[in-house]
């Protein structure tokens, strides 16, 4: 079932993408990313209310909330790099170098997760490493 979140999370961001280029044309992309985020956050909070979830909200740990919010800061700072990226750049140029966050990712994860390298992981992130350079220059 994951597969086709993530899957569905692919389709999503590649419309965000498209969506955004055509929607920050000539205006501040801060400030598209304030809307857009506004947007986020009324959806997201609908759906917690929607289904139930707020009242876990007390059992969340400080660990999780620390992390939580270092990850919404995180968030922050790539939506308003990205948008700024792509108000300057092309979509096509942009969007391979943002999602270049796949190799960091996977290093990330073998380096502070201790995820398990594998001549896989290591061939794919190559791939992707060259896909991503290709498709820039």
């Amino acid at each position: 079932m994951w597969v086709i979140y993530a899957l569905l999370s692919a389709l999503f961001a590649a419309l965000t993408s498209i969506l955004a280029k055509i929607g920050i044309e000539n205006i501040n992309s801060n400030l598209a990313t304030a809307i857009r985020t506004v947007v986020v956050l009324v959806m997201a909070w609908g759906i917690v209310l929607i289904n139930g979830s707020i009242n876990q909200i007390g059992n969340i740990t400080q660990k999780s909330w620390i992390f939580l919010i270092l990850s919404g800061i995180a968030t922050g700072l790539s939506w308003l790099f990205y948008y700024k990226a792509l108000q300057m750049g092309d979509a096509s140029k942009v969007v391979p170098i943002d999602k270049f966050s796949v190799v960091i990712t996977m290093v990330l994860a073998f380096v502070i997760l201790k995820e398990a390298v594998t001549i896989k992981t290591v061939v794919g992130g190559i791939f992707i490493t060259i896909g991503t350079f290709i498709l820039i220059l």
